[in-house]
């Protein structure tokens, strides 16, 4: 089988869960806390595309998709000029503010009724809603003129992110940026993870699930927190069979 998706778990009645395809037919395997993955990594390729629960394959060796099959969002390259043939993005849009611990923050926009949403889905350990207006054209012109103006940035690496997890918010410097606009603070938010330190970033599916933040989960093995992204294992084929390359020792564990 193929892992042809994932899900970060943070809508309504989801949960976290790797979709993986067999023969044409999509299904779920759940991540939630405590469940043993035993899963080696096979070859990587296109993970072709998903429709409901069924899925076409691909046979290109790009991954995760390939030039026909990618996914990437339009609406997240655009500046306020939008790179469709037409606007389409005329509901209301928020632009926000996330936080990563320690001090690692981005701005965003989202067309969620609930940004909060979209904050989980990333990971952020604070969030704050700068401003709600009419489409996406205005909230990614507003958005483009912050990056732009600030040292924030529209997008942070997920390695990043992980460097930060098992640590506290710098709060004297999220209230000085919070300063700089007058925003509504959301959050903050709790994964229930119990990290010390920062996790190992590794890319296979075996241990038992600590959890997930945003796209990352965390699978403990062997007494140490492995943090995963998984979107790189999006194309990869599954087999049951415990990982047995050999872990890295985390920072944290020569403290």
């Amino acid at each position: 089988m193929q892992v042809v998706g994932y899900d970060t778990g943070v809508k309504a009645s989801a949960e976290p869960a790797l979709s993986v395809a067999r023969e044409g037919t999509v299904e779920r395997i759940p991540l939630r806390a405590g469940r043993e993955l035993a899963y080696a990594l096979g070859d990587r390729r296109c993970a072709g595309t998903v429709d409901g629960d069924e899925h076409r394959e691909c046979e290109r060796p790009a991954a995760p998709y390939c030039e026909d099959h990618d996914r990437t969002w339009i609406c997240a390259r655009c500046t306020g000029t939008c790179l469709k043939r037409e606007m389409d993005c005329y509901d209301e849009h928020a632009i926000y503010l996330a936080a990563f611990a320690p001090a690692t923050f981005k701005v965003g926009v989202t067309k969620r009724a609930d940004p909060t949403v979209r904050l989980r889905e990333q990971g952020a350990d604070r969030g704050a809603i700068v401003r709600r207006v009419a489409n996406g054209r205005i909230a990614r012109e507003i958005e483009a003129e912050i990056a732009s103006a600030t040292p924030i940035p529209d997008s942070v690496r997920v390695a990043r992110k992980i460097e930060g997890m098992g640590r506290s918010v710098d709060e004297d410097a999220w209230r000085r940026l919070l300063s700089e606009f007058d925003a509504e603070p959301a959050g903050p938010f709790e994964y229930g993870l119990g990290l010390e330190a920062a996790p190992v970033e590794e890319t296979f599916a075996a241990g038992t699930v600590r959890g997930t933040k945003g796209r990352v989960l965390v699978l403990e093995r062997s007494g140490q927190a492995i943090a995963v992204d998984m979107r790189s294992l999006v194309g990869h084929e599954l087999t049951s069979g415990a990982y047995s390359g050999r872990l890295q020792s985390s920072l944290g564990s020569f403290g």
